[in-house]
């Protein structure tokens, strides 16, 4: 890679064959690491010296993150029901990374339950350490999960949206990453296979809601990226905001949130199958603000949570 100031276009066919999801073991795209006589993970307190990643996460087959600490608490919950995981008495799940304040990881059987906070810049380091983690541990055919929430386009609030494609604000489908001086382009492609089982197992008529796949626009900003008229600043009118927002809508996209682009990202060049599920908690095209109950608003976030677990159970034979 040269340096200075360039740009380097979206990838050549024969390197996203590269980034083609591998199964077995989980390798990473960094011949660094090898060399390193300790790989400090540091905003989950844990390292390939001080601890035994492998017999602590070597059985890890699925890893779901989600922005919430409190809501990833709740799934790792959730899933010790769900997966018949057996805790002795007197103990609960517990947050492994409580060593580092910024981030909570949780293991429950083979599933890593993670936070990964809000927006591009905090899902980004999280999953560079958790990439690593699974990779120290030698874990093998892993697959990731993003469980959030998001604005609809178009959808009735608490509709769930598996994303078929992740684009920016611009509708593109690569992050742009600011790389020593250059801009560099990382397709956000995700596991279309994943996405259909996901869906198979989705029942609207008996959930009361509809699952969908859809693509999902990932944005910088929650307030003027998406075209929101309630932000501290905007330089925009209604009628501007509805041109945009239609104007995405018919271009597909069914939701709009904050951390898709760079997963897709990076589970595609880590060649690692993913997904992203999420709930919507309004519709866009009518309005702005969140405004539902707050019960209201906990049923409809477990809505995601639940859908994966199905699937896990299935992968699992549970």
């Amino acid at each position: 890679m040269s340096s200075g100031n360039s740009f380097h276009a979206v990838k050549t066919e024969e390197e996203l064959s590269l980034y083609i999801p591998q199964e077995g073991l989980v390798q990473l795209r960094n011949p660094h690491i090898n060399g390193m006589d300790e790989d400090v993970l540091y905003h989950i307190a844990l390292s390939n010296k001080s601890n035994n990643l492998t017999e602590m996460f070597q059985d890890v087959k699925f890893v779901c993150f989600g922005g919430s600490p409190t809501r990833m608490h709740k799934f790792a919950e959730y899933l010790v029901e769900e997966l018949k995981i057996k805790i002795p008495a007197g103990l609960t799940v517990t947050n492994i990374a409580h060593g580092s304040d910024r981030y909570v990881l949780y293991k429950v059987g083979p599933v890593i339950s993670v936070s990964h906070g809000m927006g591009i810049p905090s899902l980004s380091i999280i999953f560079h350490e958790i990439l690593k983690l699974i990779h120290h541990a030698g874990c093998s055919d892993v697959i990731f999960f993003r469980l959030g929430t998001s604005g609809g386009l178009g959808l009735e609030p608490g509709s769930v949206v598996i994303t078929e494609e992740s684009v920016d604000g611009l509708l593109r489908p690569y992050m742009e990453l600011s790389t020593l001086g250059m801009i560099l382009q990382h397709p956000s492609k995700l596991d279309q296979d994943v996405a259909r089982d996901l869906v198979s197992l989705a029942n609207s008529e008996e959930d009361g809601y509809v699952t969908i796949i859809g693509k999902t626009m990932c944005t910088l900003d929650f307030y003027e990226g998406q075209a929101r008229l309630d932000g501290a600043f905007c330089d925009y009118n209604e009628a501007d905001k509805m041109a945009y927002l239609s104007r995405v809508h018919k271009r597909g996209i069914r939701n709009i949130e904050m951390e898709s682009l760079c997963f897709a990202a990076y589970c595609y060049r880590a060649g690692i199958r993913g997904a992203v599920v999420c709930v919507t908690l309004l519709d866009r095209l009518k309005g702005d603000q969140i405004t539902t109950p707050h019960d209201i608003m906990e049923e409809w976030q477990s809505r995601p949570q639940k859908l994966v677990a199905a699937y896990i159970k299935r992968k699992l034979n549970i």
